[in-house]
């Protein structure tokens, strides 16, 4: 039973407005003695332009570390990294148990146990179907259907009603691996009452249902057995099903499989141990490719996203030190680009090409589908639900703003437009946004966490555009100049627009701007930098038409 002034909320500090990055918090019990629990904990990759140098990026746990004392754990529905993958380095700021199934708890074990320093992570087991009481919530593992083994929904029930959170999901009879979505489990938790439905909204602009991973394995199947000579494939190191899939083709036409990359060892070692490769042959390493004959080998490559230190950019740029494709070998992307990694993956795609290899994606063949579901698998799962509430979450503004929509029409009347940092109360009352607390973005810069707002970022965006010029003068104690002043370009042209030498430009402007202060005024250090600095900007402007960052330093000889 509630207590007056309970009450029920929804915070999502990531993956809400985005790709990637999940993490929410569900709270219950009066405004100053809430307990809390996290759904997620994920990663985001930075592909975007304007962050020079950053790799990675996390939520903004700011909130949650306000309220550490009061989260009673984490609870993950996955082993995506967009759930997990910013365990390594945002659970230390909270350090409370984190929840997950077999497969996925390994997962995180094993990912941790590849970084150095990683700290060491209270993890427990829930078996698969699995409930746990924590606190004011009780808690069902309702698993799924996704590409990935062990994927679950939450149905987490309080005093005040359940919420469905269903992760990442879509409606799959024939997985290959893993679970399958069930209508029976679905219809038992509409009819004991969802107050909201917290629900994946990534392929909801996509019409009818996405097809079977059994569907997949046949076409591989085919692609793998015609091939006339080496066959690449290249998939998300997570999806076990897309590997077993290739294993099982491989065998039946007599094929190796040579696994390339740490991410897909990890997952091999974890598959293997969860039983989700048992009754398959030995995927060897990536040392006896070479040993294979050219028509006898199926390599099973990282990197279907572009990144470029992964094993299939390497072999794209021939720079891999065990693995070759020549004209006339066959690659299998299966897989699908994320948004913000096209241009890195086409790249991958026209050096293949160029080399004379055979490429395949999901453009012309059906080698690869999605996790998410699409509209008439979303509509099964309003239908056999019937919440309440809806909350569109896991997408981008369109996503969300169609999610909305689609509810609507499913008969949900109660719709919450939920973003990065709204903290929504769901029961008891009509569900309503309270407030906005802080959220937004942390950023792992070579291996240091900044905040969205350091300065760094932006200074380093502006070096990429407009270059920097450097110069030391020395100045004695009485401002007399001390032989000629030293000036580096970086990131300029070598002449402006009509020839003009930029070094003899930068040169004359720092010469005329200190022979154009008054001695008195060559002993203000902090003058004399300011004075060359806008004149070194100024001039180069003319000649170039930009404005390039300045460092002057002055030396007091």
């Amino acid at each position: 039973m509630s207590n007056k002034g309970d009450e029920l909320i929804f915070v999502p500090l990531g993956g809400v407005g985005e790709i990637g990055m999940n993490a929410g918090l569900y709270g219950f019990g009066p405004p100053k003695a809430r307990k809390w629990i996290m759904v997620d904990l994920g990663m985001g990759f930075a592909s975007e332009e304007h962050l020079p140098g950053v790799d990675l990026m996390y939520p903004d746990l700011s909130f949650a570390e306000e309220h550490r004392k009061d989260i009673l754990g984490i609870l993950i529905t996955h082993g995506h990294e967009d759930h997990i993958g910013a365990i390594g380095e945002m659970w230390p700021k909270l350090k409370v148990p984190i929840y997950a199934t077999r497969f996925t708890k390994n997962l995180i074990e094993a990912r941790r146990l590849g970084e150095p320093g990683a700290p060491k992570v209270d993890m427990r087991e829930v078996p698969a179907d699995g409930r746990l009481q924590l606190g004011p919530f009780s808690i069902e593992y309702v698993p799924v259907a996704h590409s990935i083994p062990e994927a679950n929904a939450l149905a987490i029930r309080t005093p005040l009603g359940m919420v469905l959170h269903t992760g990442d999901w879509k409606l799959d009879d024939t997985p290959v691996a893993g679970n399958s979505t069930s209508e029976e489990t679905f219809t038992r938790l509409g009819e004991e009452g969802v107050l909201a439905l917290v629900c994946d909204s990534t392929n909801v602009t996509r019409e009818g249902r996405s097809p079977s991973e059994s569907e997949v394995s046949q076409h591989l199947a085919e692609l793998i057995r015609n091939a006339p000579h080496r066959v690449a494939v290249t998939t998300f190191a997570s999806n076990v099903a897309r590997m077993r899939a290739v294993c099982l083709a491989a065998q039946a036409c007599g094929r190796d499989v040579v696994a390339v990359g740490r991410a897909m060892d990890r997952v091999i070692d974890v598959a293997r141990e969860c039983g989700y490769l048992d009754g398959l042959p030995e995927i060897r390493g990536a040392e006896a490719y070479g040993y294979l004959p050219r028509e006898k080998v199926v390599a099973l490559l990282t990197g279907s996203q572009g990144e470029p230190r992964a094993a299939l950019a390497r072999v794209s740029r021939e720079e891999h030190p065990e693995i070759a494709l020549a004209a006339g070998d066959r690659v299998i992307f299966s897989s699908r680009a994320i948004p913000g990694n096209e241009r890195a993956v086409g790249a991958i795609i026209n050096d293949l090409i160029e080399a004379g290899i055979e490429v395949i994606t999901d453009r012309t063949e059906l080698v690869h589908v999605s996790g998410h579901p699409r509209r008439d698998e979303m509509a099964a799962m309003y239908r056999w639900t019937k919440p309440q509430i809806a909350v569109p979450v896991h997408g981008e503004a369109l996503h969300l703003a169609e999610h909305a929509t689609f509810a609507r029409k499913q008969g949900v009347e109660k719709v919450m437009k939920a973003r990065n940092g709204t903290l929504i109360r769901l029961a008891p009352g009509e569900p309503e946004i309270v407030t906005r607390v802080k959220s937004g973005r942390v950023y792992k810069d070579g291996n240091v966490l900044v905040d969205a707002n350091d300065r760094a970022i932006p200074e380093r965006r502006k070096l990429a555009f407009t270059g920097i010029v450097s110069v030391a003068v020395a100045l004695d104690r009485n401002g007399e100049i001390k032989g000629e002043p030293s000036i580096d370009l970086m990131g300029l042209p070598s002449y402006g627009r009509k020839g003009e030498v930029i070094i003899d430009v930068v040169g004359d402007a720092v010469e005329r701007t200190l022979n154009g202060l008054s001695r008195v005024k060559r002993r203000d250090s902090e003058a004399v930098e300011n004075a060359v600095d806008r004149a070194i900007r100024s001039a180069v402007n003319e000649v170039w038409g930009k404005k390039p960052a300045c460092h002057v330093m002055v030396v007091e000889v």
